[in-house]
């Protein structure tokens, strides 16, 4: 697999909380340039990209990030917003806590109420995998599939685990088939993007793989 078609299936990714505009111009430069899968940039900055890149390059941002626990109100208000200001996808955190405790049918009411306001757009679900036990990123993977969400994600990349090729392994083995799997946090070379994908990742999302192209 070669660089090119990596950098295809990569959301190239700057979610710093102190992200300039001119940061975010050379990301959707970048994109465009490399022919990345889309740019995944902070909700403020949606807008002003969107009439930048026009039709030439997809948008994500992100809901409820990084840590998932406001309200399924205040996410499906979030999801709106940024898809008015021209969003193409949806990256979501859940609500951590109720993963915890077991409340399945919460997170699974939670993430349909995100993918019904995206309208068609993809949503992809962030699991924060690196805070869970085996057996709940398996039970994870059944509502995120029952949910009717787009993706699988890894990790939103802040917390103290990113993506691993055991999950990629683990979601690809118990997440339904029409439902893609995205890994995210501390992809740094190439090598790991490999290994993610040949692990059965559909999409990555990475800030340094498109660096390394240059």
């Amino acid at each position: 697999m070669d660089q090119k078609e990596i950098l295809s299936r990569v959301d190239h990714t700057l979610l710093s909380p102190t992200a300039t505009w001119e940061q975010v111009k050379a990301v959707c430069d970048e994109g465009r340039q490399f022919g990345t899968a889309s740019v995944c940039i902070p909700p403020r900055y949606v807008k002003r990209a969107n009439e930048y890149v026009g039709n030439t390059l997809k948008i994500t941002t992100v809901v409820g990030f990084p840590f998932g626990y406001s309200t399924p109100e205040v996410k499906v208000f979030e999801t709106e917003d940024v898809i008015r200001d021209g969003a193409d996808e949806i990256d979501m955190v859940i609500n951590q806590g109720l993963a915890r405790s077991g409340d399945w049918e919460g997170v699974l009411a939670e993430i349909r109420a995100v993918k019904e306001s995206c309208k068609g757009r993809i949503l992809k679900v962030i699991i924060e995998a690196c805070n869970f036990t085996r057996e709940e990123k398996i039970a994870l993977c059944r509502v995120v599939a029952m949910s009717g969400a787009d993706f699988i994600k890894t990790s939103t990349g802040t917390a103290s685990g990113g993506a691993s090729v055991e999950d990629v392994k683990l979601f690809r083995e118990y997440i339904s088939p029409d439902t893609r799997i995205k890994a995210a946090g501390g992809i740094r070379t190439f090598e790991q993007a490999q290994a993610m994908l040949e692990a059965g990742a559909d999409r990555l999302g990475a800030s340094n793989l498109v660096a390394l192209a240059k």
